[in-house]
């Protein structure tokens, strides 16, 4: 157990910090998730809605991504190499429904 009025704080904030990062990051997991199977259903069944649905999914992703990382729960280029694998997976995805 923590003896100082600073060790005290430092467990205090440590644990908002900890509980913050979780939710940030469940969250970003949860989107990404989300998005991962709206381009399942793109595939299996190419239309503009599920092109757009795709799309909306990418883009709440994307910023929940970039919430992260303002406030230090991602590192940036964890961030950008989320963010790519995002867009680079709706490009796959576009295009084999092109060829199809």
């Amino acid at each position: 157990m923590a003896n100082t009025k600073s060790a005290i704080k430092r467990i205090r904030v440590a644990e908002r910090n900890r509980l913050r990062n979780k939710a940030y990051k469940s969250a970003v997991k949860t989107l990404t998730k989300r998005y991962q199977e709206s381009l399942e259903t793109l595939a299996s069944n190419p239309s503009e809605e599920n092109s757009k649905l795709a799309q909306e999914r990418m883009s709440a992703a994307v910023s929940k991504i970039d919430k992260a990382v303002k406030r230090g729960v991602l590192h940036r280029n964890a961030g950008a190499r989320r963010k790519s694998r995002l867009s680079r997976d709706f490009k796959a995805a576009v295009g084999t429904t092109a060829s199809a």
